[in-house]
């Protein structure tokens, strides 16, 4: 047989068994390339660049006009 719960537990209670499980704000660094912000250990999404190499083609935007 299940184990079954004696008393009700509070909301609160379960909010602080959980107060580990919150997102965490991404740490972001600058590209040396382009020096615009990206996460550690990532491709930059602007330049496309990692360590130093091009790694993924990034398509060129259009001048609005």
């Amino acid at each position: 047989m299940a184990g079954h719960p004696k008393k009700r537990i509070p909301h609160a209670a379960q909010g602080e068994r959980r107060s580990h499980l919150a997102l965490k704000a991404l740490n972001l660094v600058p590209c040396p390339q382009c020096r615009s912000p990206k996460p550690a250990h990532q491709a930059c999404p602007h330049c496309g660049t990692y360590r130093g190499r091009q790694v993924i083609q990034i398509k060129q935007r259009r001048a609005a006009s």
